[in-house]
């Protein structure tokens, strides 16, 4: 079995390395010098790059939030440009990260609720892997904003694959983020509806 670990993304530089959007909770493993992976490129340029369909790693480094990537075949940003959207997989049968390990693939869709009560609050929609945390990315129900949730045993209580739920206990504001605070449009803020007293009305 082919497990996703990554697309590639644009260019970075003009050496050939290129940035990659993580599906893998373990990216130094996975990305370490001289580690092959398997590669389902999105346009004949780029089979024509690695017609092997195989990627050796010559290098990785992270740049903030972003894991930058150089491979042995990819020397040039013409190179580099052409795996862009280009999908990166290692053998199923390898994946040695225990049974806390999750891929997006597994999370995508399942039911969001919260201990305790059964109610479910959204669904997720993805899984950002970060360098220091991974989050959850849930949509919620009640008005479709979408939400990270970091994705630690205190908050991620418990995920159920076989009924593709995942138990949920928000942290106080964690589902209001991005909602706009009434209290933060000012004083001023009633003005714009409310006539004025001294210059509303009929004119005599």
């Amino acid at each position: 079995m082919q497990v996703k670990v990554a697309r590639i993304g644009k260019p970075h530089g003009i050496r050939g390395e290129v940035t990659v959007q993580l599906f893998t909770d373990d990216p130094d493993t996975r990305f370490a010098p001289g580690a092959r992976l398997t590669v389902q490129t999105a346009t004949a340029e780029g089979a024509a790059v690695v017609p092997s369909g195989e990627l050796e790693v010559s290098k990785a480094r992270w740049n903030k939030q972003i894991l930058v990537v150089g491979f042995t075949a990819v020397t040039d940003r013409n190179a580099a440009e052409a795996l862009r959207g280009s999908q990166l997989f290692v053998d199923g049968e390898s994946e040695d990260d225990g049974d806390d390990a999750w891929y997006e693939h597994e999370l995508l869709d399942m039911e969001v609720l919260v201990p305790g009560e059964g109610r479910r609050i959204g669904v997720v929609t993805g899984l950002r892997t970060m360098p220091h945390q991974d989050l959850l990315q849930v949509a919620l129900d009640a008005d479709g904003r979408e939400v990270d949730v970091p994705f630690v045993q205190e908050i991620v209580a418990e995920i159920d694959e076989d009924a593709r739920t995942v138990l949920v206990t928000p942290p106080p504001g964690l589902l209001e983020l991005g909602l706009e605070d009434p209290d933060e449009a000012g004083p001023g803020a009633e003005s714009a509806t409310e006539p004025n007293p001294g210059t509303g009305g009929a004119q005599a």
